[in-house]
């Protein structure tokens, strides 16, 4: 994929070697994905902002390790899902959710009622963060849930069991 008129494969070797200016070309070409990703995986524009800023830090100290057995984006995204798990694990936002608990309010929202079909984005914040987080290394990202489960230190039934349960949320908020 060019990047800025640039061959993505010479930008990334030119990295590897040190330049910050091919680094930068890259960055710029990505940014704007990470950043979304961090979005969708933490729920919080400044966190994710932050987070997303890690990740390329984290990118720029690993480059070296990236062979190009995949895209450089797939590595990429990679690299921050795991940077941005890592912060929500070490947060301690990865207590047990019982869903039986959540009230259909927490789930629908009070205005969802009123709106035809809601956004994606604001039906992804309403889900809880392990839910969330498989939801879209699943669904978006196609990770197995064995791959999940390494990423997040949760269980493969469990990933399963979130993953199922945050669909019924989703639909159930589609419905309304």
């Amino acid at each position: 994929m060019p990047v800025s008129g640039d061959n993505e494969a010479d930008l990334i070797e030119l990295a590897q070697a040190g330049d910050t200016k091919a680094f930068e070309k890259l960055y710029r070409a990505n940014v704007g994905k990470i950043h979304a990703l961090c979005m969708r995986l933490c729920g919080c524009k400044q966190l994710a902002e932050d987070l997303t800023q890690e990740a390329f830090i984290r990118a720029w100290q690993k480059l070296e390790s990236f062979r190009g057995d995949s895209a450089f984006s797939s590595w990429l995204y990679r690299l921050s899902s795991n940077v941005a798990i890592g912060y929500l694990r070490q947060q301690n936002k990865w207590k047990m959710v019982n869903f039986d608990e959540i009230s259909n309010e927490t789930i629908l929202g009070t205005d969802s009622v009123h709106e035809e079909r809601p956004d994606i984005e604001k039906s992804l914040q309403c889900l809880p963060d392990q839910a969330r987080v498989v939801v879209i290394l699943h669904e978006y990202l196609g990770y197995q849930h064995n791959e999940i489960a390494q990423f997040t230190g949760m269980a493969v039934g469990t990933s399963k069991s979130h993953l199922f349960r945050a669909k019924s949320m989703l639909q159930a908020r589609y419905r309304a």
